[in-house]
């Protein structure tokens, strides 16, 4: 016997990831969210997020093999193949999954088209991904069956009558992002600062809540304190220095092509990060093993360690 979403998960309010912040981890996290909220019933999912938040990546992870049609990678599929479906595209060998990007696709089309082809589409059974989905949600009259928002945090919610609109989770992702990208740029200075001493430890990237973990199979050999790493990033950060996109692998820090795996999260001056102190210490994981430095950036620097992801 089948049963409706709404069944199999009514009891899902919402949960919450942390945002990574790389290309790789961000698909990974897609696919996690797919095999545990995903329903097959589920023919609206609606993503909510500013632009370069990592939605298409996400997507990329939930569908693998999905055709985006934005120009994330630089290729625009025209015409939309979303306003070609018809009751005809119902057969073995048509194609089930639709992605529009909202924001992208109103500079070509009315929203009332795309309300109307996202509702035909989900009438025949097909089922229709929409990124930027709070602005097509006035136009559309009904919410999302699974609507994902992407700021600091993912926010993963199943909507009911009661809620929560778009607008809402759209508030409080685009009032987190800022810090998200603070915090993925000052992660990138700590690590420029610390191999440009010597370092050669191989590092892994983490996170934690208004901060980033750099983690390392034992302690670095570093012949600066913590003390000082943290001073010579606030020097850049004071300096105003630019970080711009370079390429899908490397950003530029001033003048320098820099190593990054998210490379589009960045704020665009280091005198946009604000509060930002480095634990002084290392601090060994008890469950891996591992060795981790911790960095925080905001009002958020001066809590304990262990109060960070307080609840």
């Amino acid at each position: 016997m089948a049963y409706h979403s709404d069944q199999i998960q009514k009891s899902h309010l919402y949960t919450v990831f942390f945002a990574p912040r790389g290309f790789e981890r961000m698909a990974e996290l897609g696919f996690q969210i797919a095999q545990q909220y995903l329903s097959p019933f589920d023919k609206l999912i609606g993503l909510v997020g500013l632009a370069s938040s990592g939605k298409s990546m996400m997507i990329k992870g939930m569908f693998p093999g999905l055709e985006l049609v934005n120009d994330d990678d630089g290729v625009n599929i025209r015409p939309l193949p979303l306003l070609d479906v018809n009751e005809n595209q119902t057969g073995f060998y048509t194609a089930h999954t639709y992605h529009v990007d909202i924001h992208f696709e109103a500079a070509f089309t009315q929203m009332h088209v795309l309300a109307t082809a996202v509702k035909d589409a989900v009438t025949l059974g097909k089922r229709v991904v929409v990124e930027h989905f709070d602005l097509l949600y006035p136009f559309l009259g009904s919410n999302a069956d699974l609507l994902i928002g992407i700021g600091e945090e993912v926010i993963i919610t199943r909507p009911t009558l009661f809620g929560p609109e778009p607008a809402d989770i759209a508030d409080m992702v685009f009032k987190s992002q800022p810090i998200r990208r603070q915090i993925h740029s000052v992660e990138d200075l700590c690590e420029y600062v610390m191999r440009k001493h010597g370092m050669t430890s191989l590092c892994l990237h983490s996170d934690v809540r208004h901060g980033f973990i750099l983690s390392f199979l034992e302690k670095p050999d570093l012949p600066i304190s913590l003390d000082q790493v943290e001073q010579e990033v606030k020097e850049i950060i004071s300096a105003g220095v630019s970080i711009s996109f370079q390429d899908d692998m490397h950003i530029r820090i001033g003048e320098e092509s820099w190593i990054c795996h998210g490379p589009r999260m960045h704020v665009r001056s280091t005198a946009e990060i604000k509060y930002f102190s480095l634990n002084k210490e290392f601090i060994t994981d008890p469950i891996s093993g591992r060795c981790l430095l911790v960095g925080v950036v905001g009002e958020h620097g001066m809590q304990k360690i262990r109060d960070l992801n307080k609840i």
